[in-house]
C-alpha cells in the first residue's frame, strides 16, 4: 500500500491514522475546465459543453468529429494526380489506346537509341560514359583490327563443323587455332597501347588498367557497323 501524500516526512504513528485533517487535505478539482475553443467552420467540429463535461467525468481525451468520412487512399491519390481518363467503352477504343501507348514507347525507345548511338553521355551505359572511354573508342576505331573478325570466324567454324566434308573439317580446326592465337596477341598489344596513351593524356584517371584493356578488346572485337556508340572517327584518322 502506498502512503498517503499527507504522510510525507511524518512519523509512523501519525501516518497510521487513516483520517487526514481537513485543513491539510489535498484539494483535487472535481471538474477540469478546458479553454473555450473558437467556433469551427463545420458545426460538427465545434466543441460543446456536453463534450467538456464528459471529458471531466471520464478523464479521456476528446477528439472532435471531422463531420465528414475519411477519404480512401484511391480517392486521395486521384485528387493528387488529377482526373483520370474514362475507361474505354468499346473494344475498338481500347485497341486504339493500346496502339497509341505502344507507339509512344517505341518513339521514346527509338530516340534513346539514336542518342546512345550518337554518343550522348546522358544516354550511354555506365561502361561507356566519360571522356576516358570516349578516347579509348577513338583509338580503337581509328584502325582496323584482326579481332574484328572474331564473330564472323565463329560463324565459319560452326558451319565447318557441321559440314559433311572431312577435308573442310580437317583444315578448319587448326586454322581456327592459329587465327585465335593471332587475335589474342593483337588484343594484348592493343590493350598495352591504349593503357599507355590513356595514362599520358589523363594522368588523373582512376580507371583500372585491366578495365581499359578489356574495354578496348571488346570494342575491337565488334563489327564496326554494329558498334554502339557509333565510331566518331574514320579509319586512318589521327587521334591525339
Amino acid at each position: 500500500m502506498f502512503p498517503h501524500p499527507w504522510c510525507h516526512n511524518r512519523d509512523a504513528a501519525e501516518c497510521a491514522s487513516p483520517e487526514v485533517p481537513a485543513d491539510q487535505a489535498l484539494a483535487y478539482p472535481g471538474v477540469v475546465k478546458l479553454p473555450r475553443l473558437r467556433a469551427a467552420e463545420n458545426p460538427a467540429d465545434e466543441v460543446t459543453d456536453e463534450a467538456l463535461a464528459e471529458v471531466a467525468e471520464t478523464g479521456r481525451a476528446y477528439t472532435p468529429a471531422k463531420g465528414r468520412p475519411t477519404p480512401k487512399r484511391r480517392e486521395a491519390e486521384s485528387r493528387r494526380r488529377g482526373p483520370m481518363a474514362p475507361p474505354p467503352t468499346t473494344q475498338r477504343e481500347a485497341m486504339k489506346r493500346s496502339r497509341v501507348s505502344k507507339a509512344d514507347r517505341r518513339t521514346v525507345a527509338a530516340q534513346r537509341r539514336e542518342r546512345m548511338a550518337a554518343g550522348d553521355d546522358k544516354y550511354l551505359l555506365a561502361r561507356d560514359k566519360g571522356p576516358v572511354r570516349a578516347y579509348v573508342r577513338n583509338i580503337v576505331d581509328s584502325r582496323r583490327h584482326l579481332i574484328g573478325l572474331f564473330m564472323p570466324l565463329a560463324l565459319v567454324v560452326l558451319l565447318a563443323m557441321v559440314a559433311p566434308v572431312p577435308l573442310v573439317q580437317g583444315y578448319a580446326a587448326p586454322g581456327t587455332v592459329v587465327i585465335l592465337l593471332m587475335m589474342i596477341v593483337e588484343g594484348v598489344l592493343l590493350a598495352r597501347t591504349v593503357i599507355k596513351r590513356v595514362r599520358a593524356k589523363f594522368p588523373d584517371a582512376t580507371d583500372r588498367s585491366l578495365s581499359l584493356g578489356w574495354y578496348s578488346f571488346v570494342r575491337a572485337s565488334q563489327i564496326r557497323k554494329l558498334r554502339i556508340p557509333k565510331p566518331a572517327v574514320k579509319v586512318g584518322d589521327t587521334v591525339v
